[in-house]
């Protein structure tokens, strides 16, 4: 809990202060560029002596030669009573031009530094730097706990599009930022003289001309011995100081050398802390190193993203948990709802529950789950807990079971419902480790536990349907999720199947609106919302991508089904509010390792997709169940044109209700075990769409041909190669 928290509030408290240090070190980033591609080369391993010849015979009077992190040249020189900067190329010492640093860069680098305050401001920047680097780990503990770790850190994203992108921009700069951070650390606590960058004070020396001549640089053995690559600054003796020394400055260290006999008077090797300030130096600000500095530019441009994202889902998380109303005190209420929620969003199932209980005559309590405590009144209690990563419990919710565990039982009875995303191996593994938890320490159960797939408001109403058989009293869950933006989609055309078990299906096609509609794959959702006073949306995977020109669904019509029979009953003309739901972990991304599809009945629908917009022949292998070819072979024609084509490797049918059918799609898959095991065996994806019971007969015979092979279903949906669409 303690790193969520730091990174909220840290990211909302620095994050001004933090936009004008991104902003203007983004501007910064560019100079080193700049620099670098002014810069004349430099002769590898040029000794420093040969560039103050070259330079002493071009600029007169020059008293100072600097080497740029970018390694120009620049000399500092009076000529004619007047100071002058100078650009030189070293391969000659022919003068470039006059050096004159742009305003805009110091005015920059002034507001970047100190916020145009000076002590003030460095002290400000040095606290924000800290700030970054403290959101910088917390931000990857909480981004290897969201993806499941190291191994999975690297997967596709799931969540909303601000969940998305500030994942990804996170997994791509993170790094950077706190190696940035950190640098501008040290960096601010050299100024401030909390690190001694210096070990001595320099030496009381000079040079004795006991009548003797200026020896040229060329025969000083020291500035022949260094490099100019390695060369910061080298002060030339004045011409009217017969004691004056030449001094000079490198990476090595720094030294002073007689004019006369050209000896070292003395050396003095750079510290440990001036060689980490060295480093601390190129990291913050690219300096030397352009290529650097384009990554330190693209990384100060990702934190404007960065905050906007993180405000925006810390807003969508506030929305989403509900101030719970008429919520009994605790001492008095006979129903308790304790809540785990990463994003919030459980909450509103809560709040839902926790009205129609009160509704029911219950005097209820709501709270997180960390407040885990039951008072002796209470007769029933209930957990909603999402998962979060790979099985962990919601940031806040962390140390609950031990806080469970250290609480005394009481004789009400508990209901644990589990809210999680089968695509994650771990689906509700928190909430089945709460249960197996209370279980075992003695609480009585009310009902067993229940999972509530992508927040379904659907299984949660007949969660609530068992509840009220369970209190012995009518209870109606009337969960209204908040709608996103929908689109008004015109149906084209239709395909009618009459169905098996007496449940026509149809294909719709609608027209690709204009506006209104994300970009969409084959797999992703389309929430269908029909008309009504509460409108709860239905879900269908697309068999259709935007890049197919046309949005595309395969519905069976239902006993009872609101929405079914709405969809049924719309003919070409008519228009429907749709939205689009992502589903990344179920879509196929670029690849050519060969895709084996199963599927049944209208869970062809997406895998009908995945075939379609296999423009560039990726090997795919559909084993496909229905019950009659005459009723319900959805797609039918399509796939052979398609295997036609080569967008379909192969195609193996079975139907259940025929005689010589096939049996089950399970079935199919047992007979060609070997094709499947050797398909798997090469790197092959499964991707697996229809009813449950099928998916579980499904992963039993795939476990029973990867016996002996090191894999099961379970490794492989770890290793994201396996994933699921039931219904």
């Amino acid at each position: 809990m303690i790193w969520r928290f730091a990174h909220r509030w840290l990211g909302l408290v620095a994050g001004t202060l933090a936009l004008v240090l991104s902003i203007t070190g983004t501007l910064l980033a560019l100079d080193p560029l700049n620099n670098a591609i002014q810069a004349a080369p430099t002769e590898p391993d040029m000794p420093v002596a040969t560039l103050v010849q070259r330079v002493q015979a071009t600029v007169p009077g020059a008293e100072e030669i600097r080497r740029q992190p970018s390694g120009a040249i620049v000399v500092y020189a009076f000529e004619d009573g007047q100071a002058r900067a100078l650009r030189v190329a070293p391969a000659d010492g022919r003068v470039l031009g006059s050096y004159q640093p742009s305003l805009l860069p110091r005015w920059v680098k002034n507001l970047h530094r100190a916020l145009l305050l000076d002590d003030p401001g460095r002290v400000a920047a040095a606290v924000v730097a800290l700030a970054m680097l403290a959101l910088s780990v917390s931000g990857l503990v909480l981004l290897l706990r969201r993806m499941g770790g190291w191994r999975r850190l690297a997967g596709p994203v799931r969540g909303t599009l601000a969940q998305r992108l500030h994942v990804l921009a996170g997994r791509v700069v993170l790094a950077v930022l706190a190696l940035s951070a950190a640098a501008a650390l040290y960096m601010s606590a050299a100024t401030f003289g909390l690190v001694q960058l210096d070990a001595e004070a320099e030496p009381e020396v000079a040079s004795s001309p006991n009548g003797q001549a200026s020896l040229p640089a060329g025969q000083l053995p020291l500035l022949q011995a260094l490099h100019v690559q390695d060369l910061r600054k080298l002060n030339v003796p004045a011409a009217d100081d017969p004691q004056d020394i030449w001094s000079i400055v490198t990476v090595q260290g720094q030294g002073w050398v007689d004019r006369y006999s050209g000896q070292t008077l003395a050396w003095q090797d750079a510290t440990t802390a001036q060689r980490v300030h060295d480093w601390a130096l190129l990291l913050h600000t690219g300096d030397g190193a352009w290529a650097w500095a384009v990554v330190l530019g693209a990384m100060g441009a990702s934190i404007p993203l960065f905050w906007v994202t993180g405000v925006l889902l810390w807003w969508q998380a506030r929305r989403s948990r509900p101030a719970i109303e008429g919520n009994s005190p605790l001492a008095q209420a006979d129903s308790l709802i304790f809540v785990a929620s990463e994003s919030g969003s459980t909450w509103g199932f809560a709040q839902a529950l926790h009205t129609a209980l009160a509704a029911a005559g219950h005097r209820v309590h709501t709270t997180a789950l960390e407040h885990w405590h039951v008072p002796p009144a209470a007769r029933h209690v209930y957990v909603l807990a999402a998962t979060y990563g790979e099985g962990q419990a919601p940031a806040h919710a962390a140390r609950a079971l031990d806080v469970i565990a250290h609480q005394p039982v009481t004789s009400a009875q508990v209901a644990v419902l589990g809210f999680g995303d089968r695509q994650f191996p771990a689906f509700c593994a928190f909430a089945e480790a709460l249960e197996q938890a209370l279980l075992a320490q003695g609480w009585k159960p009310l009902l067993a536990l229940e999972r509530i797939l992508q927040q379904s408001a659907q299984e949660f109403a007949r969660w609530g349907q068992s509840l009220a058989q369970a209190l012995g009293q009518p209870l109606s869950l009337a969960y209204q999720p908040r709608l996103p933006r929908t689109a008004a989609l015109t149906l084209v055309s239709r395909q009618d199947f009459a169905g098996g078990a007496g449940e026509p299906a149809a294909i719709l096609r609608f027209a690709l609106p204009g506006r209104g509609l994300p970009r969409f794959v084959a797999g992703d959702l389309l929430g269908i919302v029909p008309p009504g006073d509460q409108p709860v949306p239905r879900y269908y995977s697309l068999a259709s991508g935007t890049r197919d020109g046309f949005v595309e669904i395969c519905v069976r019509r239902m006993p009872g089904g609101v929405c079914s029979n709405y969809l049924h009953g719309l003919q070409p003309g008519d228009s429907a509010q749709a939205f689009i739901r992502p589903n990344p972990g179920f879509a196929l991304h670029g690849s050519r390792q060969p895709v084996l599809l199963i599927g049944a009945g209208t869970g062809v629908a997406p895998l009908a997709g995945f075939i379609r917009g296999n423009a560039r022949r990726r090997p795919m292998h559909l084993y496909y169940g229905t019950r009659d070819p005459a009723r319900d072979f959805y797609f039918g024609e399509e796939l052979q044109a398609w295997q036609a084509e080569g967008r379909l490797a192969d195609l193996h049918t079975t139907f259940s209700r025929t005689p010589d059918g096939g049996g089950y799609v399970q079935d199919s898959l047992r007979r060609d075990a070997a094709r499947v095991r050797d398909l798997l065996a090469r790197g092959a994806v499964v991707r697996v769409c229809g009813s449950r019971p099928m998916a579980q007969g499904v992963a039993q015979v795939l476990d029973e041909i990867l016996d002996g092979l090191g894999l099961s279903v379970a490794r492989l949906k770890q290793r994201e190669r396996y994933a699921e669409d039931l219904f």
